[in-house]
């Protein structure tokens, strides 16, 4: 990807698509440099990586009215701790994302009058963030069982692990139910492994999982679903990545 405007960035918070509702959307990412210089150290200051922490600040246009606006999540969320996901650039299978799982920490409505009323509000991670793709885009209906497009997203060494978030945004039917896997294997995944599978969700809401830090040479994944119900229907997106 080369230098681009931004003009489609997507903000997925637990089971909200808060696109649509965001004109500002920030990520910030460090680790705490600790002291340790001592009088072998040449002159010159040396740091050690310390505790890390990323941050997720975004605000935008308030709406309010049904679980997927902007002040029904929030105030749903607040103080607690669920997947985010945020695309610089659409949500296509296979685009650019970037997972943590984060406390939403704090929500600010309201201007002067006349003015379009804004929110803004702050995540605060629990997990690292992690670059990744796109598994699953939002704006796919899924009505019966299936599974997705195919990623290469290499090979995990030991002391790294495969990370998920599902954000189910939309659920319709009687009794409906989704089950959603992440699957690896080789090119075709033909034999496919199952890595992760998150818990069956009959609503709309968010999950994340992480893998246990064992090593995993398959390169190549893809999102699986099991759905289950009367007439249902599933909008969800979902994000993966290593770190």
């Amino acid at each position: 990807m080369g230098k681009f405007v931004l003009l489609d960035t997507r903000l997925f918070a637990p089971g909200a698509d808060l696109s649509g509702a965001s004109n500002k959307i920030e990520l910030t990412s460090e680790i705490e440099d600790k002291d340790a210089t001592n009088y072998r150290s040449g002159g010159w200051k040396e740091v050690l990586g310390g505790l890390g922490s990323a941050e997720i600040s975004a605000e935008g246009q308030w709406e309010a009215g049904d679980p997927s606006m902007v002040d029904n999540s929030s105030w749903t969320n607040l103080g607690g701790v669920g997947p985010y996901t945020v695309c610089p650039t659409d949500s296509v299978v296979g685009a650019l994302a970037y997972i943590t799982s984060g406390m939403r920490a704090d929500y600010k409505v309201g201007d002067a009058v006349g003015e379009i009323a804004p929110w803004a509000g702050t995540v605060k991670s629990s997990w690292p963030l992690v670059r990744g793709q796109i598994g699953h885009p939002p704006g796919t209906a899924r009505t019966t069982t299936g599974t997705g497009t195919i990623l290469n997203l290499g090979a995990i060494p030991a002391g790294k692990r495969l990370y998920t978030a599902l954000h189910v945004l939309s659920a319709t039917g009687t009794t409906p139910s989704i089950t959603v896997r992440i699957e690896s294997g080789d090119a075709t995944l033909t034999t496919p492994t199952t890595r992760l599978t998150f818990a069956a969700a009959s609503a709309a809401g968010g999950q994340i999982l992480r893998g246990n830090g064992a090593a995993i040479t398959d390169a190549y994944y893809r999102v699986g679903w099991t759905i289950t119900g009367t007439t249902p229907s599933f909008m969800f997106a979902v994000s993966l990545g290593i770190r």
